[in-house]
């Protein structure tokens, strides 16, 4: 009874804080939930886990949330992230962290990647493949003969250090990089090429790392990096921010390495927020957009096959900042045929906007971009703050200890 009690203040006290914001008439509040086709036992075993988790049974619950440019900014993704920490005041977990600014593109801000080298970005977007990818759906690639790379953790980070990374790399056997000896830490070094990625162990927690990357031979052309995971041995949720600009549902299709990457994650709840490129295509085809986000579903049960799938519908958007597009709402339907069709779980972000032509007036309430396709920071703050509002309703509502 005292862990059911201290879970309704919790939400209480979570539902305050967000009641306390400011509020707009066309956002529709009332339809803030999250829907469950046919079998939910498996965002029920999420929510085990949560409780897990908070009762010191388990140390961390994994989330890894794909989609495009919404989820590449980091606003959306960094603000759940921190609630989900807050809900336990844990500083454990770990994130994943993708080197944005190597490839010469935005990047979230809660860490900094850096370089003397020069590197190529090669993305999941048709005209930039350039390389095999994974669930990350972007890489960075090198042929020079000697540099560095170097990540830090920033402070506003949720994560404020780790004692553990995994640099998922190509392992090109004409590269060595080692990690940068002018550094006084102490670590164990492991190799898992089956798995995609050289792990460091750390005796003594980090906020910062730096490798040396040298070529020893021009037998194979370029070092491919794939991004970091950070882990920390402290309780936590790990978040996994997957998000590509211009990447659609086909794009991350293209990424061969998707599951086996994904498998290494251990997730146990995948959010897709993929569509907004999809229905701006010339020839967009809802059977067709529902096939790829079949497919993708396959690959996440591939990896995962126990983990919870969330899908979140495709936000309300124009083209070319004055058409509306009517597209989306095709997309959004056939998300909800096959969230039935898998069951499998939807948060209507589409219609909690206030639906068709509402970007409009997030945009004159200055919450949105003026391309009327992403959002203002405070749009992407606002939105993630009813997704996690959304999912602590579901959880209180369908709660294991209640049983």
């Amino acid at each position: 009874m005292k862990k059911l009690i201290t879970g309704i203040f919790l939400l209480g006290f979570v539902l305050n804080v967000i009641s306390q914001t400011t509020t707009y008439p066309f956002i529709q509040y009332d339809k803030n939930k999250i829907t469950y086709y046919k079998d939910s036992s498996n965002m029920l075993g999420f929510f085990t886990k949560m409780n897990e988790l908070r009762d010191g049974k388990r140390k961390s619950v994994n989330v890894v949330h794909i989609g495009g440019s919404h989820i590449q900014a980091g606003i959306f993704t960094e603000n759940i992230h921190d609630k989900l920490q807050a809900l336990g005041n844990f500083e454990g977990g770990g994130m994943y962290a993708f080197p944005f600014k190597l490839g010469k593109t935005n990047s979230p801000h809660s860490f900094k990647t850096y370089s003397n080298g020069t590197w190529k970005r090669c993305r999941c977007i048709t005209k930039e493949k350039c390389t095999p990818l994974g669930v990350s759906g972007i890489a960075v690639v090198t042929n020079d003969s000697a540099n560095y790379f170097a990540l830090k953790i920033q402070p506003n980070a949720h994560l404020k250090n780790f004692t553990k990374i995994k640099v998922y790399h190509n392992f090109n056997n004409s590269f060595h990089f080692s990690y940068h000896r002018g550094l006084p830490a102490a670590y164990k070094k492991y190799d898992m090429p089956k798995e995609g990625y050289t792990m460091y162990v750390f005796d003594v927690a980090q906020d910062s790392v730096c490798f040396d990357l040298l070529r020893k031979d021009t037998l194979q052309k370029d070092f491919a990096l794939y991004g970091f995971s950070l882990e920390n041995e402290k309780p936590g949720y790990y978040y996994a921010t997957m998000g590509v600009n211009g990447a659609s549902t086909e794009s991350f299709l293209n990424c061969e390495d998707f599951a086996k990457q994904l498998k290494t994650l251990s997730p146990d709840l995948v959010i897709f927020s993929l569509g907004v490129n999809d229905v701006h295509g010339p020839n967009f085809n809802a059977k067709v957009y529902m096939a790829h986000y079949d497919s993708l579903i396959s690959k996440v049960r591939e990896a995962s096959p126990n983990c919870a799938i969330l899908f979140t519908t495709i936000s309300d958007n124009y083209i070319r900042k004055k058409t509306p597009n009517k597209k989306s709402m095709l997309g959004d339907d056939a998300i909800y045929e096959l969230a039935e069709k898998r069951g499998l779980a939807v948060w209507d972000l589409f219609e909690i906007m206030g639906g068709y032509k509402s970007m409009t007036k997030w945009y004159k309430a200055k919450l949105a971009a003026r391309d009327k396709v992403h959002f203002a920071p405070k749009g992407y703050r606002i939105l993630s703050d009813m997704m996690f509002e959304a999912l602590m309703k579901s959880y209180d509502a369908n709660n294991p200890i209640k049983k």
